[in-house]
């Protein structure tokens, strides 16, 4: 049996990745690449508690809070009920918003970025990405469509720390680039617009036709 793969969309907050995650998990089902999508934080009882620290309803230290992601994601990768590596292992593809490169970003703000891409070294050795893909906007663009879709701001969502993140990105991306397949995508316009330009870096990790 052929392993799944696992498609990441990345981007700072207002990107649009969430917006596109779904259907482009659909699209691959419908070319029958068996496909589930999933999401960062996960559904288990470490991503809940990282929800209500993003929102503000529980205070945590930085450090504490890049620990958190990192168990979190572990847990995402490996637990017994819906773990992806063992839906990689059993031909199931996945697309994710959001996995590793989300820390090296929003957590290097507050704490080093190679303390956390050593904390995550293992999350690389279980499951790393077929093909990441970010999808890069101007901030005031991020910023204009959190404003309009959100009725509360997390923490992550200023325009400080947004301007912050979307260069840290940029830094992993070029300390990483001989161990991880990135690609760069342009993220405005229509949802439509968007979808064709991520379907046109992804289709070539599939076998399927055009």
């Amino acid at each position: 049996m052929e392993r799944g793969k696992l498609i990441v969309l990345e981007g700072i907050d207002g990107s649009g990745k969430s917006t596109q995650t779904g259907p482009l998990a659909a699209r691959l089902r419908e070319l029958g690449v068996p496909c589930r999508s999933t999401q960062e934080p996960s559904g288990g009882p470490v991503g809940a508690l990282l929800r209500q620290i993003s929102s503000g309803r529980v205070a945590a230290d930085h450090r504490v809070t890049a620990a958190l992601f990192t168990a979190d994601r572990i847990d995402h990768l490996v637990n017994a009920v819906d773990g992806l590596c063992a839906a990689v292992d059993q031909g199931i593809s996945i697309v994710s918003d959001r996995y590793y490169f989300s820390s090296y970003a929003y957590q290097s703000v507050d704490v080093d970025m190679e303390w956390v891409i050593q904390a995550n070294a293992l999350c690389a050795q279980l499951l790393r990405p077929t093909l990441t893909v970010f999808l890069d906007v101007p901030v005031e663009t991020a910023l204009e469509r959190i404003h309009k879709n959100r009725a509360v701001k997390e923490i992550f969502e200023h325009e400080n720390r947004l301007r912050q993140t979307r260069a840290l990105y940029f830094q992993a991306f070029e300390r990483l680039k001989d161990t991880e397949r990135v690609a760069v995508v342009d993220g405005s316009g229509s949802q439509e617009q968007v979808a064709q330009r991520i379907w046109a870096a992804v289709r070539p990790c599939f076998s399927e036709p055009p």
